[in-house]
């Protein structure tokens, strides 16, 4: 990333950029857009461990604006999506999502403002619940005719035992790297480790 202290004081565009595993792209979230800093994470928007928005976050600057796709890539619900923007905007901070075609600066915080930002922001949450419940539909009915696999394993066992012994030589050290090294979260690194040891 930049060096935050080189950077000018205003008028910046930053992206923030986020899909939920690692083999999809974020190549189209912000096409076509001029920035001049991009952060982006590869986690669930699930989960409050989003180490490039918290930077993109503290990058920010008075007179910046945060351009991101759309709504549910920023927050993971309507209350962590007006936390965020709050901070943002009472920072001086604008933000633009691009689906929504809204952005939100201080000066713009009128009634009508805050409606909408709760009424787009409501909308990516029940959407996000209504694709959950059709993937869990979907599952229990693969379930009952006896063709649900679940998830192909991330690594093979002798990749595990690898792993584990690594983890053991560094006394459980450097797990984030060694995370990298398999291209695994963090929490799919731990769920192997637990599983190693019952």
């Amino acid at each position: 990333m930049t060096d935050t202290n080189k950077k000018p004081s205003k008028g910046q565009r930053v992206g923030y950029l986020r899909v939920s595993t690692l083999d999809q792209s974020t190549a189209r979230q912000l096409e076509g857009q001029d920035l001049d800093e991009v952060f982006e994470d590869k986690v669930s928007g699930a989960t409050a461990d989003r180490p490039q928005l918290q930077a993109a976050l503290k990058y920010c600057r008075s007179g910046d604006t945060l351009v991101v796709h759309s709504m549910d890539r920023l927050a993971r619900n309507l209350g962590d999506l007006k936390a965020i923007v709050d901070d943002l905007t009472g920072r001086g901070v604008a933000v633009e999502f691009l689906k929504e075609r809204q952005t939100f600066r201080l000066d713009a915080q009128d009634p009508m403002a805050k409606l909408m930002l709760h009424l787009l922001g409501a909308v990516a949450e029940f959407e996000r619940d209504l694709i959950r419940g059709r993937q869990r539909e979907g599952i229990e009915l693969a379930k009952a005719k006896g063709v649900y696999k679940g998830r192909a394993p991330k690594l093979t066992p002798e990749q595990v035992q690898e792993m584990v012994e690594k983890d053991r030589a560094n006394q459980g050290k450097g797990k984030a790297a060694l995370a990298k090294e398999y291209g695994i979260s963090r929490e799919t690194l731990y769920q192997y480790l637990r599983a190693a040891q019952v």
